[in-house]
């Protein structure tokens, strides 16, 4: 799942950074995720907008709703910045890349759109060759593949362990903090 908030041109990312420093801690030994980056872009740092757009691997759907609805954690946001719409792909794949040990500090999110009136299998296949070998690019954390059956539309997310060194198309983003507190189990370990 994932929600963006895009925020004025002028807006101070300082509070983001401070809020992400302040709260997430509380969320990394969350029952029932498996991940959650903490992901920004930020016009000071070149990029086309100011946004916080944290993106979340769940091992549960309990874990999820009790996150959103159920235990005063999306509250915050909600209260901050009004309820932002929350995207949400059934899970395909996820794969931990060769510096899963190492602190994700940047990410990437590409999504495609399937061809209309196209079986899914075939494409969905492909996407997952293509996860295959994005994980086991240098410098890869954990690479994640997932759909959403309503737009029929795929998305690509990967954890780079430093600046993502172009090789995968999509948007960009600093991740500020990994929660992981489910990881192993996303990753089957």
């Amino acid at each position: 799942m994932q929600y963006e908030i895009t925020l004025p041109t002028d807006y101070d990312m300082g509070i983001i950074r401070r809020r992400v420093e302040t709260n997430a801690p509380r969320l990394d030994d969350f029952e029932g995720m498996g991940l959650k980056a903490y992901l920004i872009q930020d016009r000071a740092n070149g990029a086309m907008v100011n946004q916080y757009a944290p993106f979340y691997l769940w091992n549960d759907q309990a874990g999820m709703a009790k996150f959103l609805w159920g235990g005063g954690f999306f509250t915050g946001i909600c209260t901050s910045f009004g309820r932002p719409p929350v995207r949400h792909w059934a899970g395909v794949d996820v794969l931990a890349g060769p510096d899963l040990d190492q602190p994700a500090l940047s990410a990437t999110k590409h999504t495609q759109l399937l061809e209309p009136d196209v079986d899914p299998a075939e494409p969905i296949a492909a996407a997952v060759e293509t996860l295959q070998r994005t994980a086991s690019l240098e410098g890869v954390h954990t690479a994640a593949l997932a759909v959403d059956t309503a737009r029929w539309e795929l998305v690509h997310f990967t954890l780079w362990s430093g600046p993502e060194p172009g090789a995968v198309p999509g948007t960009r983003y600093q991740v500020l903090h990994l929660s992981t507190p489910g990881t192993k189990e996303l990753l089957g370990r």
